[in-house]
């Protein structure tokens, strides 16, 4: 029965109701069987049984694309195509490259003429010759099952399905694999084991029947003679097989009996039978068949070409920005103490430069690089002119609200709202025209500026005769483009360098140069073993620290970070504790029974880990191993979290200028709205560490990163806490950013809407007696006035006042996208939250975008950090109420804010009260 169903289907492939009868009714689509080739073997792929199958798309592989090509070793062809005679024919035709990594959209080729799609597919099952063999051309059906990673057993009856092919001894030309081969006939192919098996019975001979039809072949240069099946098994039962067949019988069982038939016409343009040379191979095909392997062939060749020229045009591109990126450094470097007091313009491109992968990950990219605003308040020097580069198109609401902002300068300074002053042409707002041709692509602001040609020749124009320089955030190879197409100084350092160096990783290594203190630790883990090992190290030897933190290196803003409190959950924990205890310290360092605790705690961490490491960014990194996946692919950091009740964050911001000077230019204590790991915003100036400590501490990271080749602006974040045993203040660095820090742009826009001046080596900001002032200040004024000459103060120097401030930029709440921006300044404006001009205290938004509105930047200043605090807090309290219905919340931080901050107040009252305690004579001056 199964003989008769196989018969069947060979008498009728393509009939459904047959196929139905098939154990794999899947296997409709067929792979062409293809021979393996000795002299230069192919990608194969063996299924277990069944023929060997030789990959149908592999490609050669090319020793430079920029060098010539030597011909085949043949002579050129006469045929109407000389594919040797337009260097199609590689000198690598017989190599083969493995599947790209990448797979993309599928280029378009010349069509395939119909009658070639069908006599493409063919199953050998028989070795060639020492020339080898290649695939014939893939049908569009056989396209599907090449890409399958192993070729499918195909059954008896599904083979009988397929062509069976006569050879002639000509070398056929395939296009796609670039290869040349000499076909025969598979006498042990399945196809034709299967079809003599069903015409065994009748005692007729089906392969005497072939090889005469294969003898007139074998001298002649034929297209490739494709047999039909369905013809072929009704021959024994019209007619009885003859010794000597006539041609009349023998053309009837081909397909493309036509080409063949033409065969004694054709005779004196091939090379001539078994020993046709290789340049036989153009002129074996149709012109169909001829034209389509010249169009994929030039299509493939041309692509690859071009590639290579993009790829070399790149690389010289890229150089030449680097040498040129060097050359105006050292120009600036030369001019910076001209330039910095002369009249100029400053380009800042709010960028962040991150790597692909990391730019994917940041939700709204393109508010993500708005936040910094603040960088337009550099017009407060009145030398300097801004060019700020928004990554957003703002709408004509928040133009006027930053014209009307920064036009506040002169109502600052002399109290007076009257004074208000247009300075728009002080400053400009760009956004690149490209900002919305690459919506899915991630790109950071240099590179949509680079793309945007009319912007670029906009700022060619307003820079043009003018001293001018580039201030970027995340530094990126654009960067340089853009300095390069713009011939203007970058302020800033080689992409190259900023990358290695704010790493998690790399910081560690300038802390270590450095000499500063910096948390117990291990850097450049990149595997679970070391993982284990090195944690296990360190708990061994840090049995004070509860909590572990584990750092991704190329991650940014705590979306890397995971921790655990390892010693909470050790078994171990106990009989390590009470060990140590009895062998004393001395004893305890070199004893067996600390061999055994470090191998009790390395057997325990795994499960632990898996069990207890809990992911800042729990949505991006559900589970430790899903974390640990990204942190050992990237590389990463093992830190201990302070051993303390009170900790404290510190962020400073330094400017290594172009001559090499160190400077301090900001400072704040961090908040935290979202968790200890996140910072969500900054009190202004610091006051949590001695400031000269503080001082010797940056200064140290500023020579080691100067001489790592850092250049511009970069921040470093430390950790301050009371250790529990000694009550001594630790400082420890912890972390370093290469670029613009938001809290810097925020503390720009402190100082303009004070008119004040922050002196970071004593981590003061000093501003002008307001117009009222508080009475206390007055009085000591006036009664400062006689006596001044004696406490050698100028006569002219104008009386200040210290100030403090509290800045974020990153508050969220989605009740915002249902009020415009005037609306909320005006319902702020009633509740008694606005900024008053004479007394140079209250609140400012920075407002970033229009289309969603569910962020929003927001500083409080004023003289006591306890009451900005308090400001701060209530007016996220009356914008919540504000925007928010009883029933729907929305999503916001604002809550966790206040929360945060009704903690510090808490340390902060008890910190005061201590200090009235300890220091009357001091706790009086504060409360001045």
């Amino acid at each position: 029965q199964q003989v008769e169903m196989d018969f069947k289907i060979m008498l009728d492939p393509e009939n459904m109701d047959n196929k139905a009868g098939l154990k794999h009714p899947n296997h409709e689509t067929r792979l062409p069987l293809i021979t393996k080739k000795k002299s230069a073997p192919m990608c194969t792929q063996k299924t277990g049984k069944g023929p060997t199958v030789t990959n149908p798309w592999a490609l050669p592989a090319f020793h430079s694309l920029a060098s010539p090509l030597p011909l085949v070793e043949a002579d050129p062809p006469k045929g109407p195509l000389s594919l040797t005679g337009q260097r199609l024919i590689l000198p690598a035709a017989q190599r083969t490259l493995p599947a790209p990594p990448v797979v993309s959209r599928a280029a378009s080729f010349p069509e395939f003429p119909r009658q070639h799609k069908e006599s493409a597919a063919a199953i050998h099952g028989t070795n060639s010759s020492s020339k080898g063999h290649i695939a014939p051309l893939p049908s569009r059906n056989s396209v599907v099952s090449t890409r399958k990673s192993k070729p499918e057993w195909m059954y008896p009856a599904q083979q009988l399905g397929s062509e069976v092919h006569i050879p002639s001894q000509t070398q056929v030309f395939d296009g796609m694999n670039h290869s040349v081969r000499e076909p025969c006939l598979g006498w042990g192919a399945p196809a034709f084991l299967a079809l003599q098996q069903c015409q065994h019975s009748s005692g007729r001979s089906i392969r005497g029947f072939l090889e005469h039809t294969e003898k007139p072949l074998n001298d002649h240069t034929v297209p490739l003679a494709t047999i039909n099946n369905q013809k072929l098994a009704q021959i024994p039962c019209a007619l009885d097989f003859k010794e000597n067949p006539p041609r009349s019988d023998i053309l009837p069982v081909m397909k493309n009996h036509q080409a063949v038939g033409e065969l004694p016409a054709r005779r004196g343009r091939s090379c001539g039978g078994r020993g046709g040379g290789a340049g036989a191979a153009a002129g074996t095909h149709s012109p169909g068949q001829q034209q389509w392997a010249a169009g994929v062939i030039s299509t493939s060749w041309h692509s690859w070409h071009h590639l290579a020229r993009g790829r070399k045009a790149l690389r010289e591109a890229r150089h030449r920005h680097l040498e040129n990126f060097y050359s105006r450094a050292k120009h600036l470097a030369a001019n910076w103490n001209r330039i910095r007091t002369s009249r100029r313009t400053i380009i800042h491109i709010p960028s962040l430069g991150y790597s692909q992968r990391i730019r994917e990950h940041i939700p709204d990219l393109a508010v993500q690089q708005n936040l910094q605003m603040g960088r337009l308040c550099d017009i407060l020097d009145a030398n300097v002119d801004v060019i700020y580069i928004c990554p957003l198109a703002l709408s004509e609401e928040l133009l006027q609200y930053y014209n009307k902002l920064l036009g506040l300068l002169a109502a600052v300074r002399s109290g007076n709202p009257e004074d208000m002053a247009d300075l728009q042409d002080r400053f400009r707002i760009l956004t690149p025209e490209a900002i919305n041709s690459f919506p899915e692509h991630h790109m950071c602001l240099a590179t949509v500026l680079k793309y945007s040609p009319r912007t670029l020749q906009r700022l060619q124009v307003l820079i043009q005769s003018r001293d001018a320089y580039m201030v970027g955030g995340v530094p990126h190879l654009d960067d340089l483009a853009v300095a390069d197409k713009l011939q203007v100084p970058l302020l800033g350092s080689e992409p190259a360098v900023a990358q290695l160096c704010s790493t998690k990783s790399g910081s560690k290594r300038i802390f270590a140069s450095a000499g500063v203190p910096t948390p117990p630790g291990e850097w450049d883990i990149h595997s679970r073993e070391q993982l284990l090992s090195a944690l296990s190290q360190l708990i061994l030897d840090n049995l004070e620290v509860q909590r572990w933190l584990f750092k991704v290196d190329d991650e940014r803003g705590g979306d890397g970070t995971a921790y655990c409190d390892v010693i909470s959950h050790l078994e171990c924990y106990p009989w390590i504790q009470q060990e140590q205890q009895g062998h004393g310290p001395e004893v305890w360092s070199e004893s067996q029974a600390r061999e055994l605790a470090l191998v009790k705690i390395s057997q325990e961490l795994p499960g632990l880990l898996a069990q207890h490491v809990q992911p800042v960014n729990e949505k991006r990194f559900p589970t430790w191993e899903k974390f640990l996946q990204t942190f050992l692919s990237q590389g990463g950091v093992i830190e201990a979290f302070p051993f303390s009740a009170r900790v404290t964050n510190l962020t400073v911001d330094l400017l290594i200028e172009p001559t090499g000077e160190v400077t301090l230019v900001a400072s704040g204590d961090q908040l935290h709205a979202e968790g200890p790991l996140r910072s969500s915003g900054t009190t202004i100036p610091q006051r949590s560490v001695d400031p000269e400590v503080l001082k010797v501490l940056c200064w140290k990271i500023g020579e080691a990163c100067k001489s790592k080749g850092v250049l511009g602006y970069f921040s470093v974040d430390f950790v301050a806490f009371s250790h529990p045993q000694t009550s001594e203040q630790q400082v420890w660095a912890t972390d370093l950013d290469l670029c613009y820090s938001d809290q810097l742009a925020l503390t720009q826009l402190l100082l303009y809407m004070t008119d004040g001046n922050l002196d970071c080596g004593s981590c003061s900001l000093q501003g002008p007696l307001g117009s009222k002032g508080s009475k206390s200040q007055r009085i000591q004024h006036e009664g400062a006035k006689p006596v001044s000459r004696f406490l050698c103060c100028s006569p002219q120097a104008a009386p200040s006042r210290p100030w403090c401030a509290v800045a974020s930029s990153q508050l969220r709440h989605s009740g915002l996208s249902g009020i415009s921006y005037n609306l909320l300044l005006h319902m702020c404006q009633a509740r008694g939250v606005g900024f008053d001009l004479q007394e140079k205290r209250g609140t400012v938004f920075v407002l970033y975008e229009d289309q969603k509105r569910h962020r929003l930047g927001m500083i409080t200043i004023g003289e006591d950090l306890q009451g900005v605090l308090l400001t701060f807090a209530r007016n996220l309290f009356i914008i919540h109420q504000e925007i928010s219905a009883p029933n729907m919340q929305g999503e916001t931080n604002f809550k966790m804010a206040i929360r945060d901050i009704e903690a510090i107040l808490g340390v902060t009252a008890e910190n005061k009260l201590k200090l009235e305690e300890e220091q009357p004579w001091e706790a009086d001056a504060l409360k001045e």
